[in-house]
C-alpha cells in the first residue's frame, strides 16, 4: 500500500518514495529542556508517533531521531535564576518530557540526541561552511551563516525574507552582513555552557545543532537528500527549518530532506496557545486529571495539519468516544486475538496512509465498535467472532496507540484511594461468602456495590469491577 503526505514545502499531497527503499528516516525537532511540556510539544509528538507507527505497519523500515536542546539562552536565565547547574536543569525536564511522552503511549525515538553531546559535530559543520565562505566571523568572536552565498534561501518556507515583517524577527547584531544571517556559534566565556574549539570559545546556535545531528546520524550520503522527512510544528518552518535547510545546502551539498511535514498549533478555547499570552497549558497539569491515552485520543481524533482548539468539554466528549472502545474489549476480555479483519484492517491503513487521516480513521473504528456490538448481541458464544474484535482492537493499539490497556481497570479511573478500599473489601466479603455457598449474602454485597455504582464481574482471573 502506498503512503501519501503534504509536503509542506511543495504544498500538495504526494506520495511518499523513499530515498532507499523499504526504509524511512526521520528527524523530528525536539523540545528546548529549560520548562515541562505543554500541549505544542504533545501535539507535534503524537502527530509523527502516528507517523512512525503507520509506515512501521506499511513494512518500512523506520529511524526516527528527536533531538533535545540542553544549550540555549532560556536554558542559561534559567541557570542564573535557579543557581542550578546546566546539566541539572536539563536532565531534570528530559526526564519529566520523556515521562509525559509515556503517558501518551508515544514510542521512544531511535535516535535521542543533545546538542551538548554533539559539539564535535556541531564544529565539523560549522568548519566546513567557513572553509566554503558561507560563514564569516565577527569581531565579537560570533560566527554567521550568509544567506547570500544560497540563491534557493527562501524555497522552503517561501516566504518574502526581504518583508520588513520577516526581517524583524531575526535578531540585529553590529557586523552582521544582512539581517537575514544567522548566528552559528556565540561566542562567551563562562566555562560551564561554553565550550573550547579552535575557531573560539562559545556555544552553538540553535539553528545548527539540528543540520549537525542529521548529518552526524544520517551521513547525508545520497546524491540529492539527507533524510527522507523532517518534521515539527509549523511554528518552525521559518525561520529554523528554513535556516537548518540552507546551511545544510551549502555545507554538503545536497537537500536536508526530500519531504516535510509540519502539525497544527494547539489553541486553548481559541486562543493560539503561547506563555506570552498566559494561557500555556502544560501537559503535566492535564495528566493529573486526565488519563494519558485520554488526551493522546482527544489530540490526534483531529487532523494534524489542522490547528487543534482544546476544550475540556470536547476532552470529556472524547471520554465518552473511547470509552465504547473499551466497553467493546470488556465483552471480549481474556479472548485470545488471532488475526484482525482483513477488510478492517485495509480500510485502517488506507485512512492513516492518506496523510495520517485519523480522523476518517476514527470514524471506521467507531464503525467497526457498532458492527461488532451488534454482532454479538445475535451470537454471544461465538469465539471466532470474539477472537476477531479482540484482534482489531490489538491493531488499533499498534496502529493508532489507543485501546491497548486493560477494560476493566480502565473504567476504575477517577475513583479515591479510600473508596477502591471499601470496594476491594466488599469484593473480598462476597467471594468468602460464595465459597462458603451462602449465595443470598453474596447477592446482598453485589447490591450494595451496584447502589455505589460499582459493577462487577466473575472471570477465571477473579472478580473485576468497574465504576459506572
Amino acid at each position: 500500500m502506498d503512503f501519501y503526505l503534504f509536503d509542506s514545502v511543495k504544498r500538495k499531497k504526494v506520495k511518499f518514495e523513499p530515498i532507499k527503499e523499504n526504509e524511512a528516516s526521520i528527524y523530528v525537532c525536539g523540545p528546548t529542556v529549560y520548562d515541562d511540556a505543554h500541549l505544542g510539544h504533545a501535539r507535534s509528538a503524537l502527530s509523527f508517533d502516528l507517523l512512525k507507527r503507520t509506515l512501521k505497519e506499511l513494512g518500512f523500515r523506520v529511524t526516527l531521531a528527536k533531538n533535545f536542546t540542553d544549550i540555549d539562552d532560556k536554558i542559561i536565565n534559567k541557570m542564573k535564576e535557579s543557581g542550578k547547574s546546566l546539566k541539572e536543569i536539563t536532565n531534570f525536564y528530559i526526564n519529566r518530557y520523556l515521562e509525559d511522552m509515556e503517558a501518551l503511549n508515544i514510542l521512544r525515538a531511535d535516535i535521542e540526541p543533545k546538542a551538548t553531546e554533539s559539539i564535535d559535530a556541531i564544529k565539523e559543520f560549522i568548519n566546513k561552511l567557513l572553509k566554503k565562505g558561507c560563514a564569516y566571523k565577527l569581531e565579537n568572536g560570533d560566527i554567521y551563516f550568509d544567506t547570500s552565498k544560497d540563491l534557493k534561501y527562501g524555497t522552503i518556507s517561501k516566504m518574502v525574507v526581504d518583508e520588513e515583517a520577516t526581517i524583524s524577527r531575526v535578531e540585529e547584531v553590529e557586523g552582521k552582513k544582512s539581517p537575514k544571517d544567522f548566528a552559528l556559534w556565540k561566542a562567551c566565556e563562562e566555562s560551564e555552557y561554553c565550550f573550547d574549539v579552535e575557531f573560539g570559545k562559545g556555544r552553538p546556535g540553535w539553528h545548527i545543532e539540528c543540520s549537525a545531528m542529521i548529518y552526524k546520524h544520517f551521513g547525508c550520503k545520497s546524491n540529492d537528500y539527507c533524510i527522507d522527512i523532517h518534521c515539527g510544528g509549523a511554528d518552525l518552518l521559518f525561520p529554523h527549518h528554513e535556516n537548518e535547510a540552507s546551511q545544510t545546502r551549502c555545507a554538503t551539498g545536497v537537500e536536508i530532506a526530500k519531504y516535510w511535514m509540519h502539525n497544527g498549533f494547539v489553541q486553548i478555547d481559541g486562543e493560539k496557545m503561547s506563555k506570552s499570552l498566559g494561557n500555556s497549558f502544560f501537559l503535566k497539569d492535564a495528566l493529573k486529571v486526565y488519563d494519558g491515552e485520554l488526551i493522546r485520543f482527544y489530540l490526534i481524533s483531529v487532523h494534524y495539519r489542522n490547528d487543534f482548539n482544546f476544550n475540556e468539554v470536547d476532552l470529556l466528549s472524547s471520554k465518552k468516544r473511547l470509552d465504547k472502545l473499551y466497553r467493546l474489549k470488556k465483552r471480549v476480555y481474556q479472548i485470545t486475538s488471532k488475526e484482525p479483519n482483513k477488510e478492517f484492517k485495509k480500510a485502517l491503513l488506507e485512512a492513516m496512509s492518506d496523510d495520517l487521516n485519523s480522523s476518517k480513521a476514527f470514524a471506521i473504528v467507531d464503525e467497526m465498535i457498532n458492527e461488532a456490538n451488534e454482532r454479538l448481541d445475535k451470537e454471544p458464544k461465538n469465539r471466532a467472532l470474539k477472537q476477531e474484535i479482540s484482534a482489531n482492537i490489538e491493531f488499533i493499539s499498534n496502529l493508532l496507540g489507543v485501546g491497548g490497556k486493560d477494560a476493566i481497570k480502565w473504567f476504575q479511573q477517577g475513583v479515591s484511594k479510600e473508596e477502591k478500599e471499601k470496594i476491594e473489601k466488599l469484593i473480598q466479603k462476597r467471594a468468602q461468602a460464595k465459597k462458603e455457598k451462602n449465595f443470598e449474602v453474596a447477592d446482598k454485597i453485589r447490591d450494595e456495590l451496584k447502589e455505589m455504582g460499582v459493577a462487577i464481574m466473575d472471570t477465571s482471573d477473579g472478580t473485576k469491577w468497574e465504576k459506572i
